[in-house]
């Protein structure tokens, strides 16, 4: 593969602009290539997403927060003109972290991006996103994000994997997810998707209300499960279900703390938002 480095994060508005205008499939095969930068950790924005994900103060960066830090070069290597898909309509199937070691100390790191594993799917094709971030000291933390692109007609058998909790899990939080969370998440993680914004510009894609982003679901768990999972050496495995309409509130359940466990985020009628596993890293 071949990596492309950046002397800084990409630049936001004219990306959303890029993502705005493509609204057709232009290909069936992702770019062989990868984009890469260093970036520094702003402590200033650390706090800001610690409050709006519900994390406490620590020394430790919020096991969701590089995501953040990769977001510009996603945006970048989403909206490339060579990338087949359109950004606007992905949906988010799932999400896995691996945290290999302790994220204290983080200051500088250098963040790649990349897709792969296109497959068929039911309702068109799926794709990984991988993010990874090194220190001096090499791989720190890396995640897989499935995306889904409607509409693709790929050659093959459509394959689908889906997590599955045994149901051994009782309440360990509940929380409301206010109408203006979306704009409050926008903010802090860059990501302006309208669906998250406002029932009228969510409603331009179908949604009758507002949706809560899925990594804002991921930190809120992951900041309520806090003391319940390990700080290193553990792979965070979620899978999105039904969206989470704004406002609404969620209970969160799970089993005990360990090094390894399974969480349930529902909402009103037990319906299932996300099913989630944590396990030391295999």
């Amino acid at each position: 593969m071949e990596w492309q480095t950046f002397g800084s994060t990409p630049f936001l508005p004219p990306l959303y602009w890029r993502a705005a205008l493509k609204r057709k499939i232009t290909g069936n095969e992702l770019p062989d290539k990868g984009l890469r930068c260093h970036i520094r950790v702003n402590p200033a924005h650390v706090a800001a997403y610690r409050k709006v994900c519900g994390f406490a103060d620590s020394s430790i960066l919020p096991g969701t927060y590089p995501h953040i830090l990769a977001f510009g070069l996603q945006m970048q290597l989403l909206t490339d003109r060579h990338f087949p898909f359109p950004l606007l309509g992905l949906v988010h199937l799932n999400n896995r972290i691996r945290i290999h070691r302790p994220l204290g100390g983080v200051s500088n790191v250098l963040v790649g991006v990349y897709a792969h594993n296109l497959q068929p799917h039911a309702k068109g094709a799926t794709f990984d996103i991988v993010t990874t971030v090194e220190d001096s000291l090499g791989l720190l933390w890396e995640a897989d994000s499935r995306m889904l692109c409607r509409g693709v007609k790929l050659v093959g058998e459509a394959q689908e994997e889906h997590l599955s909790v045994s149901g051994n899990v009782s309440e360990a939080a509940r929380w409301k997810a206010p109408a203006d969370i979306g704009r409050q998440y926008a903010r802090v993680s860059g990501d302006y998707n309208p669906i998250h914004l406002s029932a009228l510009t969510a409603k331009l894609f179908g949604f009758p209300q507002a949706i809560a982003h899925g990594l804002w679901n991921t930190a809120r768990t992951l900041a309520a499960l806090h003391e319940h999972l390990p700080a290193a050496n553990v792979e965070i495995d979620v899978e999105f279900k039904k969206p989470v309409r704004l406002p609404s509130e969620v209970v969160l359940l799970s089993t005990a703390a360990g090094s390894s466990g399974e969480l349930q985020l529902n909402g009103a009628g037990d319906i299932q938002h996300m099913l989630g596993k944590w396990r030391p890293i295999a």
